[in-house]
């Protein structure tokens, strides 16, 4: 068969990707233009070699063949806690800095994790969440910005419980208007990645301690968001949602629904610096972006 015949026929197999010559042989992958480490459930502590442990995975990341263009963190940057003393919650704070300001150099952009919230019981959580968001760097705590053509929205995943105690997973109702908005502003053609400390929808949270009660499954509003089927309806009316990606279960999955692919991402920290969690390695992800839509998102065991 002549070389042009040859080409044709390719061009024809691959059902409208592009065919590239070289001397190495033809390339038949989408364009990436942009690759994302997304860490997680960091819980930078005094002790454990929490420290050790973040900077191990900052080290692992940076080195890589292909270096990431941006970190995303989806919170629960430190261990903190409602029980512990401000100035404890503070010195956490300072090591995760600390580390973080040594050893990266690569641009970070983060979500609020429960555990980023202080507010003991006789504190302010709003108090506790403008703290984390101070101590994490952004203006709110849900924003969107676009990068190398796809849009990237980050949501806050964590509001107290009508109680006035603990927390439950949802978007507010400004956050909700906030979020139609936005995807409606979006254009049809750029692809947009969703992130949010709590999954959206995730297969981990039936996995995630003894939730089985009288051969029920009980999964609380705390592990996975409470209006996951309002906030699947707001994606299924925008093809171009591609990606949602959390963490907060320390477990690894991928559940596609609707077209849309919902990853959970481990942890940094595994089973808080205590090794696996489960079946789930302390780790990261590596999410590649490409030119077309499509996506990589991989998982990766620094250790």
């Amino acid at each position: 068969m002549q070389r042009r015949n040859l080409l044709k026929t390719i061009g024809m197999a691959v059902g409208g990707y592009s065919v590239s010559a070289s001397a190495s042989g033809f390339s038949l992958a989408p364009k990436r233009i942009l690759r994302i480490a997304h860490l997680t459930d960091i819980h930078v502590q005094p002790h454990l070699w929490a420290a050790k442990g973040f900077e191990k995975c900052l080290h692992h990341l940076q080195n890589l063949e292909v270096k990431p263009d941006l970190i995303l963190n989806t919170g629960d940057s430190v261990m903190g806690s409602s029980g512990i003393s401000r100035e404890k919650a503070a010195r956490e704070w300072a090591l995760y800095h600390r580390v973080l300001g040594s050893e990266n150099s690569i641009p970070m952009v983060s979500c609020i994790g429960n555990h980023d919230i202080w507010c003991p019981p006789t504190g302010s959580f709003s108090e506790g969440k403008k703290w984390a968001m101070d101590e994490s760097g952004t203006a709110g705590s849900y924003r969107s910005f676009d990068k190398n053509g796809w849009h990237i929205i980050l949501l806050d995943s964590i509001h107290c419980r009508p109680e006035g105690t603990g927390y439950y997973a949802r978007l507010d109702e400004a956050q909700m208007d906030w979020l139609k908005k936005d995807l409606n502003n979006t254009p049809s053609h750029t692809p947009v990645l969703v992130a949010s400390h709590i999954p959206i929808l995730s297969a981990s949270v039936f996995f995630d301690g003894d939730n089985l009660k009288d051969n029920q499954w009980v999964v609380p509003g705390s592990w996975m968001h409470t209006d996951s089927a309002q906030i699947l309806g707001l994606f299924n009316r925008h093809d171009n949602v591609k990606l949602a990606v959390s963490g907060h279960i320390h477990l690894l999955d991928r559940v596609v629904y609707n077209n849309v692919t919902y990853c959970c991402n481990g942890a940094v920290s595994g089973n808080y610096w205590m090794g696996k969690y489960k079946q789930t390695s302390p780790g990261y992800a590596i999410i590649d972006l490409f030119e077309d839509g499509s996506f990589s998102n991989q998982y990766i065991n620094y250790h």
